[in-house]
């Protein structure tokens, strides 16, 4: 992988003017919330467009693809330029609270790979730490919107370190979202969880659980379970 660009099966994500490139954790998020059927899907913080991409590549959805930093908006959009799904993605240069202010549609999936190094120290460069922290975005506005933004059978699906699982699935209930589905990820065996994947819907009821593990036999040496899971856009 070039620090500048990242080849997948059907398109490529250029990155040199963002400041989070493409990583484990947006891959499988991508992967993971399900699109089929969905006819509009809203994308929060997208970033380079990786994530809107992957959705796009397996749906028929138009994409509302929202990124607050101006360097990575463009880049975003010119990703989406050079895919075949240009005429489907549509990225805006936007915070999420605004937008929630002026939304038209009600979405059927929304996604969000979010700022939430709370805790961490702060990235040297602004952009990064813009990226990395839920300084202009705190994860209860995230669940307010998305309470407002989905329609009555929409999904919210989102990517988290594992111990905020608890606390994320707390604050949903308060705006009547229940986790469906929960995926724990561990990095190795023998590690514990690192990453927790929530899919949430309105409706109350028994969360199908589970957990898989990135890498088995050292050092990309990927298991089974995430091959499955990545397998459409991988090259190898």
């Amino acid at each position: 992988m070039s620090n500048n660009w990242f080849k997948f099966k059907q398109f490529i994500i250029r990155q040199d003017k963002t400041a989070m490139k493409v990583g484990t954790d947006g891959v499988m998020l991508g992967a993971w919330a399900e699109a089929s059927g969905c006819k509009r899907i809203l994308d929060v913080g997208t970033g380079t467009g990786l994530i809107a991409l992957m959705l796009a590549q397996r749906s028929d959805a138009f994409i509302d693809a929202l990124e607050i930093n101006p360097e990575a908006a463009l880049q975003a959009g010119e990703n989406v330029e050079e895919s075949p799904w240009a005429g489907r993605i549509s990225v805006t240069c936007v915070s999420f609270q605004d937008f929630c202010q002026t939304a038209q549609f009600p979405y059927d999936l929304m996604v969000c790979n979010p700022p939430f190094f709370s805790d961490s120290l702060k990235a040297k460069t602004s952009s990064r730490s813009l990226a990395r922290h839920n300084d202009s975005l705190a994860m209860d506005e995230l669940i307010s919107g998305a309470k407002s933004l989905l329609n009555p059978n929409g999904h919210f699906c989102l990517i988290l370190p594992a111990d905020k699982e608890v606390e994320m699935i707390a604050l949903a209930a308060a705006y009547h979202l229940f986790p469906a589905k929960i995926l724990r990820i561990r990095p190795i065996p023998r590690k514990e969880y690192k990453r927790v994947l929530l899919d949430f819907s309105f409706f109350e009821q028994e969360a199908k659980e589970s957990e898989m593990i990135i890498e088995t036999g050292g050092r990309h040496k990927y298991s089974k379970e995430y091959k499955n899971l990545t397998s459409e856009y991988y090259l190898d």
